[in-house]
């Protein structure tokens, strides 16, 4: 399902030099260009704590040439995370430590 990303959850991305020096003129051919992208801000540490969230929607992250998911969990928060290989939309995840072991949980080390 391709829909468009949150606007509090990305951040313009500065792309420096691009094969340029401070003058602006190229010093190493061949480099730069490529399409313009946004930077999604993604929640590695998975800290809602026993707090269960629904994933809404699955997008294309190019930045990282993986798929990633916008959570909302139950306390109204929105956050992207990973896509879990076999996750769907509309699946249940939960972080804590006394969760059961099923795709898309996170539980402590």
């Amino acid at each position: 399902m391709k829909s468009n990303p949150r606007n509090n959850l990305i951040c313009g991305q500065h792309h420096c030099g691009k094969g340029r020096n401070a003058r602006g003129i190229i010093t190493a051919r061949h480099r730069g260009g490529g399409h313009k992208r946004l930077y999604r801000k993604i929640d590695f540490r998975r800290n809602e704590k026993d707090i269960s969230g629904r994933i809404v929607t699955i997008e294309y992250d190019p930045n990282r040439n993986a798929y990633i998911c916008l959570i909302h969990y139950g306390d109204g928060e929105k956050r992207y995370i990973l896509h879990p290989r076999g996750a769907i939309i509309g699946d249940t995840i939960v972080s804590g430590t006394e969760v059961p072991i099923s795709m898309g949980n996170a539980l402590p080390l």
